[in-house]
């Protein structure tokens, strides 16, 4: 189980242009046709044309043939037929029904963040000076596409197969299960899945510098589209990372996020942290440790039932 990287994923939304122009807003740059990437990676969100928006394929990276072939052993008797063609594996999805592409590769690595000088409490960093972020010509952009959430009502047929079949590690589970955190890089995770009316894309996430790169990016998307907040900045319990969740142009939410956990010995995660039934005392699994309340569209999309009417058309449940 050697998956080593989230390289990218496919967008199809109806306004493919509107939604690339947006991402170029906040920094990124368009590498090809339909293509926008960051200073390190150059694909990081392919946008197409699609008739309601969803994720149309995920593209993600293993480190040997061996894996592709174990991958494929795998998903095979899961009843999933996949194609092994040189150094890539295709296949669909089984629960979502977007294209799954593994290369034999690695992410390309970051370039480090430039830090910030703070001033702490007791030990004082920036003197005579104003912060960084106050005399800044332009917000940061994002630095690389982080992770993705999925949401379905065939959770456990979806975990099994991106879990026991494609080989995503455990980091953290809600009610032994039902939603499931996992990762195959250093952070805490690269996907959860969790339970929906319909199968889609709960947001996708874009990894900033700094509290202060989300707060400026965040603020900027809201100077274009006041309904654009979900919810907050805040601090998640489960990962630990800040995040501000916004909609992009075609409805779809997405995170700026920062200073998420990294997990470097899995066994020791494994033994030490990881939760199989997280919930709060109160019987409710909180989100954040502060930050506002988040709404119901969180969960559940003004268009969830565009979405599910769509996939019905499609032949997809």
């Amino acid at each position: 189980m050697a998956l080593n990287g989230l390289l990218d994923i496919e967008l199809s939304v109806p306004d493919p242009a509107e939604l690339l122009e947006f991402w170029q807003r906040r920094g990124m740059v368009r590498t090809a046709d339909g293509v926008v990437g960051t200073a390190d990676r150059p694909v990081q969100l392919r946008i197409a044309q699609g008739g309601y928006r969803h994720m149309s394929e995920l593209h993600m990276s293993c480190a040997a043939e061996q894996d592709l072939a174990d991958i494929a052993g795998r998903i095979g008797e899961m009843g999933v037929a996949s194609t092994i063609s040189g150094t890539r594996l295709t296949c669909t999805d089984p629960v979502f029904g977007h294209r799954v592409v593994i290369d034999v590769t690695a992410p390309h690595p970051l370039t480090p963040t430039q830090a910030r000088a703070w001033n702490h409490a007791g030990s004082q960093e920036r003197l005579n000076a104003r912060a960084d972020a106050v005399v800044e010509a332009q917000p940061r952009a994002p630095r690389r596409l982080g992770h993705i959430v999925l949401g379905t009502p065939h959770f456990q047929k979806a975990t099994a197969f991106f879990f026991d079949g494609l080989g995503f590690k455990v980091s953290d589970q809600f009610l032994q299960g039902v939603a499931t955190f996992g990762r195959i890089e250093t952070d805490h995770h690269n996907l959860l899945i969790q339970p929906a009316p319909t199968s889609y894309i709960n947001h996708y996430a874009m990894e900033m510098d700094d509290i202060d790169a989300i707060g400026k990016a965040g603020q900027a998307v809201l100077a274009e589209r006041a309904d654009a907040n979900v919810v907050g900045v805040g601090r998640h319990f489960l990962g630990s990372n800040v995040f501000w969740y916004l909609t992009d142009p075609a409805g779809t939410m997405f995170e700026f996020f920062s200073d998420i956990d990294q997990i470097i010995d899995d066994e020791a995660w494994e033994r030490d942290h990881c939760k199989r039934d997280w919930m709060g005392s109160d019987g409710i699994a909180p989100i954040s440790v502060w930050g506002p309340q988040e709404p119901e569209t969180f969960l559940n999309p003004a268009d969830m039932a565009v979405i599910g009417a769509a996939r019905e058309a499609l032949g997809l449940d």
